[in-house]
């Protein structure tokens, strides 16, 4: 394993995370206590060292059994964790979306189930719509000022109001917002027009999630596995539902076979190619031993080029129907 300095921190951490969205079965689909202790522990022996976890996840479960996992060993972890949805199916609305108050309240929860006093990077999971970033940025500081959290990162942020947090933060003498989160893959590219830019300019340290496209990209789904394509309601999963997404995982298919790897492996290491911490989402311990394998993956420039010419954003722009001005949706908060 190899590591890296997060953004301007001076925190080195691995070169991939270990994300922990199927830690727990609360949600209906994922790994039950034994499997996620091998899942963290072979983690942990390959030399990762950045664990990314939030209260959504499972209904509270990851954190609860990061929390067990933990014990004894939390210093050798940069441990991030998020708030925003709540940690029950239908938590109260006073301890949901990004205010003050239900960031208080959540950063509480959070530090009780995971067994700790402090969490090393504290993510706003989305954006509400409606709180203002003044409120997120001072909310942190306060967080921060206790010795709750000793950084703070937005997660799914367009990047405009990334950049507006940054300065706030900056102008105040807060603490900074020191890092950003999103998803990022072979059929997600939208990030690299705006978000990897800003990211850069800013100093910040990026996370990327789904690099493998929920599953797509190891090419699993041709053979007929439904896996997250039924597991989380289909959230998270990006179809071959394209022309263009079936030359990318043609690519990524032939790719591999150059290279005698799987094709999972190669669109993880092509996602370590920018820049960015991709965070694995495994469900099992030979899920996590075959991404674990993209590490030794090396991509040659030309082998690169071909993946980027094939996944660029104007072509994906090109296959989407146009909408005209004036249509884009409107959301209503209740």
């Amino acid at each position: 394993m190899k590591y890296t300095t997060f953004g301007s921190t001076g925190m080195q951490v691995s070169q991939v995370a270990l994300g922990t969205g199927n830690f727990g079965t609360g949600w209906g689909h994922g790994a039950d206590p034994d499997v996620a202790e091998a899942v963290f522990n072979a983690y942990t022996e390959a030399g990762g060292n950045f664990i990314d976890s939030a209260d959504a996840y499972q209904f509270g479960q990851s954190e609860d059994l990061l929390g067990n996992l933990l014990q004894g060993r939390r210093d050798d972890f940069v441990l991030a964790t998020k708030f925003t949805r709540g940690a029950t199916p239908n938590a109260n609305r006073l301890v949901t979306g990004n205010s003050r108050r239900a960031m208080a309240a959540s950063v509480e929860a959070s530090l009780k189930r995971l067994g700790t006093d402090r969490i090393d990077l504290y993510w706003a999971h989305w954006p509400d719509t409606v709180t203002p970033i003044e409120e997120i940025v001072r909310g942190f500081e306060d967080l921060a000022r206790a010795g709750k959290i000793l950084y703070a990162g937005l997660s799914n942020f367009p990047a405009w109001r990334l950049a507006r947090a940054v300065t706030l933060a900056e102008l105040t003498h807060a603490v900074p917002i020191a890092a950003a989160q999103f998803e990022h893959s072979l059929v997600h590219r939208e990030p690299e027009a705006d978000l990897f830019p800003a990211a850069q300019a800013l100093g910040l340290g990026v996370t990327t999630w789904s690099p493998l496209g929920g599953g797509m990209l190891t090419g699993k789904y041709r053979q007929g596995e439904r896996g997250r394509a039924e597991g989380f309601g289909g959230k998270v999963f990006q179809a071959e539902n394209s022309a263009q997404r079936t030359q990318v995982l043609d690519t990524v298919l032939a790719v591999a076979g150059e290279l005698g790897v799987n094709a999972g492996q190669v669109a993880l290491a092509w996602a370590g190619t920018h820049g960015a911490v991709p965070i694995l989402g495994p469900r099992t311990l030979a899920q996590l031993s075959d991404n674990l394998g993209s590490l030794a993956v090396e991509l040659s420039a030309e082998q690169i080029i071909r993946l980027d010419a094939v996944s660029n954003l104007a072509s994906a722009a090109a296959e989407r129907t146009p909408q005209r001005w004036g249509e884009q949706p409107v959301r209503v908060v209740a």
